[in-house]
């Protein structure tokens, strides 16, 4: 083989995972089910559940994992924080979804009840970090447990070194894998990676990747999360506003840009958060020579 010929060309199996959010409504609940009815015969390593800010979504997040378990062939990753309940309120959820067939946690410090951007303050009896949720989650039961990286690191985070720091305490209390907040310079993931392994951080530690649906709605969240968004981005989609159909295109290229270089570099593992819509990841995975089984 040519060794000048691309990875993409002799790259090993990809393993691709989704992130859903549960629906606050019947017509998002029909979104979320025709977007789970068409990723699911791509055989997702998992699909994560996330929780709303400060545990909002508590309840809709387990009807969605219980339903994944009951309905899908698929292996639901239950989102959980330690916004907004007690540590005592948050083993009982935890018991529930093992009870429910569910082995699988991301567990997360969780944003601040305020949404994005507030003071983050524990709870009174709950678990003060990640550190401690992944601890107590392992003593209940034998979960898989993934928790989340920032390769612009966390925005509360005073170094790099205390970012990599908490991600090490994480892995020591029992976590497994790594998933991180999304980025559009693929250096940025490449750099983090490479400080981690030089840190000893030696678990999968996975891209995130979007798909921007809506480029201004994107970059407000980017600007709270800590994620950089490039210029060039905004000029791909600038006087796009008011042509959904040109914007959808776009961010397609996009993506596909992103995931073949990632993929090109030797990454092989992808996390798509799929904000409930299913044709653009679709599409990206066909790329990628993911298909339907």
């Amino acid at each position: 083989m040519d060794a000048n010929r691309p990875s993409r060309e002799r790259h090993k199996a990809i393993e691709i995972s989704f992130e859903f959010f549960p629906p606050k409504t019947d017509e998002m609940e029909v979104n979320l089910w025709e977007a789970i009815g068409r990723l699911a015969p791509l055989k997702p390593k998992f699909v994560s559940v996330t929780y709303g800010a400060g545990g909002s979504t508590r309840e809709r997040t387990h009807a969605t994992v219980a339903r994944i378990v009951r309905e899908t062939e698929i292996a639901p990753a239950a989102h959980l924080t330690c916004v907004g309940a007690t540590s005592e309120e948050v083993d009982e959820v935890a018991r529930a979804y093992w009870a429910a067939g569910v082995r699988h946690i991301v567990a997360l410090r969780g944003d601040p009840q305020g949404g994005l951007g507030g003071e983050y303050r524990a709870t009174p009896g709950g678990y003060a970090h990640s550190t401690d949720l992944v601890a107590g989650l392992k003593r209940l039961h034998d979960f898989e447990i993934t928790v989340s990286a920032y390769p612009e690191k966390h925005p509360e985070s005073a170094s790099y070194d205390q970012d990599l720091d908490v991600l090490k305490r994480k892995i020591d209390a029992g976590a497994t894998r790594a998933i991180t907040q999304f980025f559009f310079d693929n250096d940025i993931y490449f750099r983090f990676l490479d400080k981690a392994r030089k840190a000893g951080i030696n678990i999968p530690i996975v891209p995130g990747v979007t798909a921007v649906q809506n480029f201004k709605q994107t970059a407000n969240f980017a600007k709270k999360a800590g994620a950089s968004v490039p210029d060039w981005l905004a000029e791909r989609f600038e006087g796009l506003d008011d042509d959904p159909a040109t914007r959808r295109l776009i961010a397609a290229a996009v993506a596909s840009e992103q995931v073949f270089d990632l993929l090109d570099r030797g990454v092989e593992q992808f996390h798509f958060y799929t904000m409930n819509r299913a044709d653009l990841v679709y599409a990206v995975c066909h790329l990628l020579g993911v298909r339907a089984a």
